[in-house]
């Protein structure tokens, strides 16, 4: 995939296929159609039938037989209207047209929308163009499907140096979002514990982190029960990762970012259902979603300090598994007792949460596929939302509503503990059925000692069908959003 900006006049561009942005408005809609025809006297018809209206994602192509044989027309909607989210799925569905016709290369003229600075169009445009071509291909040796593999935005002198910026920073999101669906799509065959961690160090070498990953052995030494009994049931080892990123100043207090690396799910001897178990494979999205934003907040090179923390295993059963009854000890020192072994995400971040306060952070936010529970009630759009920090949490709004990586706060209410209390230790790992995500967070709480924020990525982590550009299966969601955050913190 290359993704670059061009100053390159139009009627001289050469690509596959040249999508424009047109508003609904009238006015606007009358003066792009009368240039439009004067430039390619071809795209008459389009615009006489009165069948295109520049209603919002409505697409046309039209053959203009120049240097570029095709132009595709793709409408904006009325411009009061037009937002970033508009001109992410206004290029995804041009560019899917593109794709569908064939096109390797494709421009994408910079339009100019009140409110938004080229900049902001540009980067837009871009994540939507190129986050709609993803695919999981890699085992596919026949049928492949036909992809854009180039992506030029089109911007005049004026517009230059803000959508360059917009494309630089629009390539470190999409690398970071497109590896994390790639390693949350990937078979346990391929990435398991010890394989995820060498992944991590091979993207630390490449975009400027450093990566440490600790073995069984430190992990015991550790005292990381609840990661250590999750994997009792596994003939491959755990693993912990440590990614470290230092670009604020020597001192300051970093952002913790934890994911849940669970590379495959069984549930344990409290064993799932057959039906939609291989999506299990993704149930180390969260820590999918954390490598990924490490690699964009890297590239970028935001002033931050960023630590993240990935507790991986597998959850498997077998004679040596857990089972409900039994009582793990975690880093620091606190019980709990197994009631349900499918609920071991909580189990494995809990020792990370208790590793994290050594790094005295500013703030941790965890991510995790964590609950059915948060599917049945935000579905596949919103992420959960709970924790101890209004501060972050406020920031992550800002953040979900700008990336359209929606956030919703759940309750923490002290009422809901006693569901996960316990006769034999000091927690439960499991409340039940009621208020499922939210004494799940309420698990994790006990083990922090900082200002903390848990996101419950299940539903929006794992899609069941293809959006304007998300595919069908692993989402990428969480980098967009965390990247956004830390670099506007």
């Amino acid at each position: 995939m290359t993704l670059s900006c061009s100053t390159t006049p139009l009627q001289n561009f050469k690509a596959d296929a040249i999508v424009l942005f047109i508003l609904q408005d009238a006015k606007a809609f009358a003066s792009q159609a009368k240039s439009l025809k004067s430039m390619f006297p071809n795209l008459q018809p389009v615009f006489d039938s009165g069948d295109f209206t520049g209603k919002a994602l409505q697409a046309v192509t039209g053959y203009v037989g120049a240097t570029t044989r095709r132009v595709i027309l793709v409408g904006l909607g009325e411009s009061a209207n037009i937002s970033a989210e508009t001109l992410r799925r206004a290029a995804a569905t041009a560019t899917k047209r593109a794709a569908s016709l064939t096109c390797s290369h494709v421009g994408y003229v910079l339009p100019t929308v009140k409110g938004l600075d080229a900049g902001v169009v540009a980067k837009a445009i871009s994540e939507g163009a190129v986050l709609s071509q993803y695919g999981y291909v890699k085992y596919k040796t026949t049928g492949n499907k036909e992809f854009v593999t180039k992506f030029t935005v089109l911007a005049d002198e004026a517009q230059a140096k803000l959508a360059r910026k917009g494309t630089t920073e629009a390539t470190a999101i999409i690398e970071g979002v497109n590896e994390a669906r790639d390693l949350a799509n990937a078979p346990n065959c391929e990435i398991y514990p010890t394989a995820l961690g060498k992944r991590a160090v091979e993207l630390g070498k490449k975009y400027g982190f450093k990566t440490t990953v600790l073995n069984k052995k430190q992990i015991e030494a550790l005292g990381m029960g609840g990661l250590l009994g999750v994997n009792q049931g596994s003939v491959r080892p755990p693993s912990f990762i440590i990614m470290e990123y230092n670009g604020g100043k020597k001192g300051e207090q970093p952002i913790v970012l934890v994911g849940k690396g669970v590379t495959f799910d069984t549930g344990g001897i409290s064993l799932k259902p057959a039906a939609g178990m291989s999506d299990m494979k993704s149930d180390m999205h969260g820590a999918a979603s954390v490598i990924g934003t490490m690699m964009s907040v890297a590239k970028l090179g935001i002033k931050r300090n960023v630590v993240a923390l990935v507790p991986s295993t597998e959850n498997m059963p077998s004679g040596t598994a857990v089972v409900p009854g039994d009582i793990l000890k975690f880093m620091n020192g606190l019980t709990a007792e197994i009631d349900n072994t499918d609920a071991e995400g909580r189990l494995i971040l809990a020792d990370a949460l208790c590793y994290a306060a050594r790094y005295k952070p500013e703030v941790v936010i965890d991510l995790a596929t964590l609950t059915g529970a948060i599917v049945i009630a935000l579905g596949n759009t919103t992420t959960g939302m709970m924790g101890t920090d209004t501060k972050t949490m406020k920031k992550l709004s800002t953040s979900g509503a700008s990336t359209s990586e929606y956030v919703c706060e759940l309750p923490l209410y002290e009422e809901y503990e006693e569901l996960i209390s316990s006769d034999y230790a000091d927690v439960k790992n499991s409340g039940g059925r009621p208020a499922g995500s939210i004494t799940a967070a309420l698990f994790l709480k006990k083990f922090v000692s900082y200002p903390w924020v848990h996101l419950d990525i299940a539903g929006t982590g794992i899609a069941p069908k293809a959006t304007h550009y998300s595919p069908k299966g692993a989402t990428g969601v969480g980098v967009r959003l965390l990247t956004e955050a830390i670099q506007n913190w």
